[in-house]
C-alpha cells in the first residue's frame, strides 16, 4: 500500500481484529515493523551507540538488615533516583520464578488458544491486547507498544478467575497474595524513612495492591524503530517489578540522558510513583523511566503490581502530609481527588506534567 494510502485507523482496527497481538506478528514470520508500530522522529526509542553503554547501578536494600539499616538506604534511594531493588524480601524465589514463567506462558500459547482472551477495551477484571499508549494532547495520537499485556484487577470487586487464563491462574494469584504482604510492609517501611511513623501512609490512603501489568515484549526484527514503553512515570503511590534477565527497562538521569537498569537476580524492583511523590512534597522522586527492545531473538517478560490509595471518594483528598510541613517547608501541591489526578494522566500524558498541575507556585 502506498504511504498516501495508508490508513492508520484501519490498520489498527485491522491488527485488533486479528485478536493476535505483538507475538502475531512475530509468528507470522515478519521482517519489517509496521507503521503502527513505527516511533515518531520526535521520539527516540533507542539511546545513542555511547549512551547505551551507560549502566545505571541501582541502590539495593536487604529487608533483613535491622530497620536502623535499612531505614536509611530506602530514604536515601526514595530521596535520590526513586528506584531501589529489594532482597530478602519474604516472597519466595520460586512464587517469583513461577509467575514469570507462567506469563511467558500464556503470552506464547498458541495463537488459537490466547485469541479467546483477546479484549481490546479496557473492560472488566481480566485483559488481554496490546495497550495503545496515550503520549498526551499535544501528541499526533496513540501509539502502539512492541508489547502484549494481561491486565489483572483483583477488585474491587474480586475478580471473575473464570477469566483469567488457566495457564497462569494459580501462579498469579500466589503471586499477588504474597505481593500484597510484601506491599503492606513496604508502605510501612517507606513512610517510616519519611519520618511520619510506620503507619502514616496506612492510615491516610489504605494501601492496596490489587492491579497488575503482566507484559511481554516479543523479540523484534527492527528493535530501534519500536518503543516497548514511552517515557513515563507511574501513577501509584509505589510499584514493586518482577522481570526475567533480558532487560529493557531504563531510567532517565538527572543530566537527562538514559541509562539501563539491569535486572538483579533474585530481587525485586520497587519505584515511586507520582501520588507518593505529592504526599511526601517532593521528599521522594517520581522518576521517568520506559522499555527498550534489546533482542531481535529473546522476549521480555515483567509484572508490575501496582500499590494504590484505596480511599479513592470524591471526599478523599491527597497531598502532601501535614506532619511534613515544618517550618521553613512550602507546600509544593494542592490537594485532588484520585478523579482530578486521572483526568491529568489522561490530558497531559504519563509523565511529570501531570502532577505539575497540581503544584503550588511560590514567589
Amino acid at each position: 500500500m502506498a504511504a498516501d494510502d495508508y490508513d492508520a485507523a484501519v490498520a489498527l482496527a485491522e491488527f485488533q481484529a486479528a485478536r493476535a497481538g505483538v507475538r502475531g506478528l512475530i509468528e507470522s514470520g515478519i521482517t519489517s515493523v509496521p507503521p503502527l508500530f513505527l516511533v515518531p522522529s520526535t521520539i527516540s526509542p533507542s539511546p545513542p551507540p555511547l549512551e547505551s553503554e551507560i549502566i545505571f547501578t541501582i541502590p539495593s536494600v536487604d529487608l533483613a538488615l535491622p530497620h536502623s539499616s535499612s531505614l536509611p538506604l530506602i530514604r536515601a534511594a526514595a530521596r535520590s533516583c526513586g528506584f531501589f531493588h529489594v532482597t530478602n524480601h519474604g516472597v519466595d524465589t520460586a512464587t517469583v520464578d513461577g509467575a514469570v514463567s507462567a506469563v511467558r506462558a500464556f503470552h506464547e500459547l498458541p495463537l488459537t488458544v490466547r485469541s479467546a482472551f483477546y479484549t481490546p477495551a479496557s473492560v472488566g477484571s481480566v485483559t488481554y491486547s496490546t495497550i495503545p499508549i496515550q503520549p498526551g494532547k499535544n501528541s499526533a495520537g496513540p501509539l502502539l507498544p512492541w508489547r502484549d499485556t494481561l491486565q489483572v484487577r483483583f477488585g474491587p470487586p474480586a475478580p471473575d478467575l473464570a477469566h483469567l487464563p488457566p495457564a497462569c491462574r494459580d501462579a498469579l494469584l500466589k503471586y499477588q497474595l504474597l505481593m500484597t504482604a510484601l506491599g503492606k510492609k513496604m508502605a510501612g517501611l517507606l513512610s517510616e524513612a519519611l519520618g511520619v511513623g510506620a503507619g502514616r501512609l496506612e492510615r491516610a490512603m489504605q494501601v492496596e495492591g490489587l492491579l497488575m501489568a503482566c507484559h511481554y515484549y516479543p523479540p523484534c526484527p527492527e528493535p530501534a524503530r519500536v518503543v516497548g514503553g514511552l517515557e513515563h512515570t507511574d501513577p501509584s503511590l509505589f510499584t514493586v517489578l518482577a522481570q526475567d534477565g533480558v532487560g529493557g527497562l531504563q531510567v532517565r538521569l538527572r543530566d537527562g540522558r538514559w541509562a539501563d537498569v539491569p535486572p538483579e537476580p533474585g530481587a525485586l524492583l520497587v519505584n515511586i510513583g507520582d501520588v507518593l511523590k505529592v504526599v511526601s512534597n517532593d521528599e521522594y522522586e517520581s522518576v521517568e523511566h520506559r522499555v527498550v527492545i534489546k533482542s531481535c531473538e529473546d522476549a521480555r517478560v515483567s509484572i508490575a503490581l501496582f500499590f494504590n490509595p484505596a480511599k479513592r471518594q470524591e471526599s478523599d483528598l491527597f497531598g502532601p502530609l501535614p506532619e511534613l510541613l515544618t517550618a521553613g517547608k512550602q507546600q509544593r501541591y494542592r490537594a485532588f481527588t484520585l478523579t482530578e489526578f486521572m483526568s491529568s494522566r489522561r490530558e497531559h500524558g504519563h509523565g511529570t506534567k501531570s502532577i505539575d498541575q497540581f503544584r503550588i507556585a511560590h514567589e
